[in-house]
């Protein structure tokens, strides 16, 4: 049994939304893995939850009439790792779903729930936030969207308002047209393992594949929420394919990162891992875009 005051089961989004906006203490209830473990532990204990897990028109991915890609809020990590559209249009996405803790949580576990905890070592967030997601949020003034950039606000803490919730988020066509990503995880186990740092990289090459049109680069444990590089981006931007290129961004990235020391690792680890891995997922990018290395 749960130590819970109070559960209230949402029967449609409005509903969701009618139930924020009269118990805003309550916490949201998606798939669990969070919430349910901090309850039995003691940490949310007494808390009242609205339960969004029987809304399944907040599950799956499609696609809308302009190519932007909508994920619901309640998709799992399993349904993202074979997911047709996903593989075909940002593969990258299921396989950083698929580094999530194991089985069981990838099939409980939402990519709604996962960036709306507010952790910096959420698996799915440095790879939207590098294909430049959208939020998409609902509340009683309608619906409302936000870039990912705008969604975290600090350490634990989401711009999501307390008559709220999210609902979708949307990858553009631009976004994904023609990109090709990697990312890398970097843990002390091969599973089951909260990430020491993680980095996700995707390239748009030219027509001759000679040269990045366009570099992105994002970071989860390398700052207090997931972060962009800017500063390996605008390295990488307009420049030819080739190896110095590569170099280049890896050593910009350190501008774009602020790792602190934990008992997982230490700043100084982690300031080695950001740039190693952009170096590594960089490359992989371009090869999986088709570039000659």
């Amino acid at each position: 049994m749960f130590d819970f005051e109070a559960v209230y089961e949402a029967k449609s989004v409005a509903h969701a939304v009618e139930l924020r906006v009269r118990h805003p203490e309550a916490k949201i209830l998606a798939g669990g893995s969070d919430i349910l473990i901090e309850t039995r532990a003691g940490k949310l204990a007494g808390c009242s939850v609205i339960s969004i897990f029987k809304l399944d028109e907040l599950r799956g991915v499609s696609m809308d009439g302009d190519g932007t890609l909508r994920i619901g809020a309640l998709t799992s990590f399993s349904h993202l790792t074979r997911d047709p559209l996903i593989g075909r249009c940002i593969k990258v996405l299921g396989e950083a779903a698929g580094t999530a803790g194991g089985p069981q949580l990838r099939n409980i576990g939402t990519i709604g729930g996962n960036v709306c905890n507010g952790v910096t070592s959420a698996d799915t967030a440095s790879t939207l936030m590098a294909w430049d997601a959208v939020m998409e949020y609902a509340g009683p003034r309608g619906v409302r969207r936000a870039p990912m950039r705008e969604h975290y606000v600090k350490a634990g803490v989401v711009a999501i308002a307390p008559d709220e919730i999210l609902t979708s988020i949307l990858i553009p066509r631009d976004s994904y047209e023609r990109c090709f990503g990697c990312y890398i995880k970097y843990a002390m186990r091969g599973a089951m393992d909260i990430a020491t740092l993680g980095c996700s990289v995707n390239v748009r090459l030219s027509g001759d594949l000679g040269t990045v049109e366009r570099m992105r680069a994002a970071y989860g444990v390398a700052a207090p929420v997931p972060v962009r590089g800017f500063s390996a981006e605008s390295v990488a931007n307009g420049q030819p394919v080739s190896p110095e290129t590569i170099n280049s961004a890896a050593a910009a990235a350190l501008s774009d990162v602020n790792p602190r020391s934990s008992w997982r690792a230490s700043r100084e680890l982690r300031l080695q891992l950001a740039e190693e891995l952009t170096r590594r997922a960089f490359r992989e990018s371009v090869i999986r875009a088709g570039g000659i290395l």
